[in-house]
C-alpha cells in the first residue's frame, strides 16, 4: 500500500526534499527555495512530514500543521545514528526516513508561538546575564592589579568602582577612570534589560495557569515555571515522573548486564537549561531547609539524604524529586501540597 513520506532537510534559503512513497525507499529527491517550498507542500495531499528539531523546526512546523499535515521533529542527535557516508543534505533527509521509522524515537512537540516568545524571553536573559557576569569579573579583575579588591556579590561592584573612582585618594589612572564608569553603566544597562525580561515573564506567567500551580512547588519560582512551560509543552507525553525525571538527565547513567546493575552519575541528557534551574532550586530548598524548625517531610528526607551521601547528591537528588512532583501537579492540574512529619 502506498504512504507517502516527506523527510526535510531545513537550510536557509535551498531545502531538500525526500519523498517516499514505500518504507525504506526514497522515490524522488529535490531542491527548492523557500518560496517553491511552501508552493510544492501546499499543493500536496496531507502527509507526514519529518524534520529535525533545529534552528526555524517549530516555524516550519507550525506552517507545514496550518496547511494540513502531519508533522514530527526529530530529535538531531538520534537521526544522526541512522546517517551513511558523508553528511550531504540528501545523506541528512535518508537518515530521517529511517530514523522516522523507529517507534523507539518520540518525536519532539511543535512549539506554538507563545512558548516560542517564553524561550526567546528566556534566551534573551541567559545571554545578557552572562555579559553582566563577564564585565563585572573584567572589572574585578582589571582593580586587582592595582591592588583594590572588591568585596564578594555582583551587587557590590559597580559602588565600589564609583567610590573608588571619585576619591582622589585612590591611585587610579586617569585614562583609565572614566573607561571604569562607562563599564558600569554597561553593567547597569544590562541589569535594567534583565528587570525587564523577568517584568515581560512575569506578565506571561499570569496568564497561563499551570505557572501558578508549578509556583507552588518548593524550589520552582517564575524562571522554572516558565521555563518548563516552554520546553516541555505537554506534559502528558511523558507516562511517569522517572520518564520526566529522565528526560531532563536527573536520572543515574545505567551499564548493566546480565543480573549486575551499575549505577553512575546522572546522565545529564536534555536541556541544560532546566536542569540547572531545577538544580538551584533545590539547593535553595535544602538551605531553607536547615533553618526551619518543621522542615516538612520532602525537606526531611533532604536533609537526611545529605547526612548520608553528602550536600552535592542530596542536591540532585532533590532536583530529581522536584521534576516528579511537577510532573504530578503539572499532569493532575492541582496545587502542590506539603505532606508533614508524622510522628
Amino acid at each position: 500500500m502506498k504512504h507517502t513520506v516527506f523527510a526535510l532537510d531545513l537550510a536557509k534559503s535551498i531545502f531538500q526534499l525526500a519523498v517516499s512513497h514505500h518504507p525504506g525507499r526514497v522515490s524522488q529527491q529535490r531542491r527548492m527555495t523557500r518560496s517553491q517550498l511552501l508552493r510544492f507542500v501546499g499543493q500536496q495531499p496531507p502527509t507526514v512530514i519529518l524534520m529535525e528539531a533545529c534552528g526555524t523546526a517549530h516555524h516550519w512546523g507550525r506552517e507545514f500543521r496550518r496547511l494540513g499535515h502531519d508533522v514530527r521533529l526529530l530529535p538531531a542527535h538520534d537521526v544522526a545514528r541512522y546517517r551513511r557516508g558523508s553528511k550531504t543534505d540528501a545523506s541528512d533527509t535518508q537518515a530521517l526516513l529511517e530514523a522516522g521509522r523507529n517507534e523507539a524515537i518520540r518525536p519532539i512537540p511543535v512549539k506554538s508561538t507563545e512558548q516560542q516568545a517564553l524561550t526567546a524571553l528566556h534566551r534573551l536573559r541567559s545571554r545578557w546575564l552572562a555579559t553582566r557576569t563577564a564585565r563585572i569579573n573584567t572589572l574585578r579583575g582589571i582593580l586587582r592589579e592595582f591592588g583594590l579588591f572588591i568585596p564578594l556579590g555582583a551587587r557590590r561592584v559597580t559602588p565600589q568602582v564609583r567610590a573608588w573612582v571619585d576619591d582622589p585618594e585612590v591611585s587610579i589612572p586617569a585614562p583609565l577612570s572614566s573607561l571604569l564608569l562607562e563599564a558600569c553603566e554597561e553593567v547597569g544597562e544590562l541589569e535594567r534589560r534583565i528587570g525587564l525580561v523577568e517584568v515581560q515573564l512575569e506578565t506571561l506567567g499570569k496568564q497561563i495557569d499551570v505557572v501558578a500551580r508549578l509556583r507552588t512547588i518548593p524550589g520552582v519560582g517564575l524562571l522554572t515555571a516558565t521555563a518548563l512551560v516552554a520546553s516541555v509543552g505537554n506534559i502528558a507525553r511523558f507516562p511517569s515522573g522517572r520518564h520526566f525525571a529522565s528526560f531532563l538527565g536527573l536520572t543515574p547513567r545505567e551499564r548493566s548486564s546480565g543480573s549486575i546493575r551499575r549505577l553512575g552519575r546522572i546522565s545529564k541528557r536534555g536541556d541544560v537549561y532546566l536542569r540547572m534551574l531545577l538544580i538551584h532550586g533545590a539547593r535553595a530548598v535544602l538551605l531553607h531547609a536547615k533553618r526551619r524548625e518543621n522542615p516538612g517531610a520532602l525537606r526531611h528526607w533532604a536533609l537526611r539524604l545529605e547526612k548520608t551521601r553528602g550536600h552535592n547528591i542530596a542536591t540532585v537528588g532533590l532536583a530529581n524529586r522536584l521534576a516528579r512532583i511537577a510532573w504530578a501537579v503539572w499532569l493532575r492540574d492541582q496545587d502542590y501540597r506539603e505532606r508533614c512529619l508524622t510522628n
